[in-house]
């Protein structure tokens, strides 16, 4: 930590940690208003349900689009009882922090769901969890030999615990944070190189992330270096991101399943309107179907 003869450099100039940190004013830049310090409901709020047994309360960022990713990837393959609705879940409104959210995530993130078809009614958060309970409820997408299905949850896991650094770390410094911090962005820019250039080499070795079939791990690693790849953050000369050649052709390859164009759509409220579907209900929902 900077000694006081060197508080001067401190950003801002002359900055000291206090010996108890207070919570007196905003910060997160973009997400100010829906960072505090403490965890629980702030209103009174009853989820709304729809007529599936799973319903997805969430909204179309990485984390959400991993789950709705799945579902529609088991709806193609037949499983019809992965059928869903997917109600949006506002954060930068708070809704979070709704009284039936909370009862559902007491962790207040996105994306969370209840499994009506069980007795009592399963509650799921935190995506890498909401991915291995559909995979093992509808086996599928989740290999059964021993040393397949290892792998697959390593790099599950490797996921979970890489994003912070891209998308907390790199992301909120380079992209959303109220001014540009030299070190923070340096700091952040060699881990998310590194964490590229790991899934890259990977990627040179196996057709899909964990191998030659296409699993959970590349759902949930698509979202994030598929789509940092895709233009997330607009980073891409600054990450010099032409260099991850395996990757490219991965993020290609994942980016073109059916599927994968639907679930991405659904709880987005942003960008091209014709791929906006701000909640799902039934397949008839992607009419026109996303191009």
């Amino acid at each position: 930590m900077a000694t006081d003869d060197s508080a001067d450099r401190n950003l801002p100039a002359g900055y000291r940690p206090p010996r108890v940190w207070t919570w007196d004013q905003p910060s997160g830049g973009r997400f100010a208003n829906i960072n505090r310090p403490v965890s629980g409901a702030t209103h009174e709020k009853t989820l709304p349900r729809g007529k599936h047994p799973l319903q997805l309360y969430s909204l179309g960022t990485p984390n959400g689009q991993k789950v709705t990713i799945l579902l529609e990837e088991l709806l193609a393959v037949g499983h019809k009882g992965a059928e869903y609705d997917a109600w949006l879940i506002k954060i930068h409104e708070g809704e979070q922090f709704g009284s039936g959210f909370v009862a559902v995530n007491p962790n207040s993130k996105i994306p969370a769901m209840l499994d009506y078809s069980t007795d009592p009614p399963t509650r799921l958060f935190e995506s890498a969890s909401i991915l291995l309970y559909l995979a093992e409820k509808f086996d599928a997408f989740l290999p059964k030999e021993h040393y397949r299905r290892a792998e697959t949850m390593n790099w599950l896991m490797w996921q979970m615990g890489s994003a912070p650094y891209l998308g907390g770390g790199f992301g909120h410094f380079y992209t959303y944070a109220p001014f540009k911090i030299e070190y923070a962005i340096n700091r952040f820019a060699m881990e998310a190189k590194r964490l590229l250039h790991v899934l890259d080499t990977q990627l040179g070795r196996n057709e899909y992330v964990a191998g030659d079939q296409y699993t959970i791990a590349d759902i949930a690693n698509w979202t994030w270096y598929g789509g940092i790849m895709n233009g997330t953050y607009d980073a891409r000369e600054f990450l010099a991101l032409h260099e991850y050649r395996n990757l490219a052709r991965w993020t290609e390859l994942v980016g073109s399943r059916p599927a994968v164009r639907r679930g991405r759509r659904v709880n987005t409220t942003t960008g091209p309107e014709e791929l906006r579907l701000p909640e799902r209900h039934s397949a008839a929902d992607f009419d026109p179907p996303a191009r």
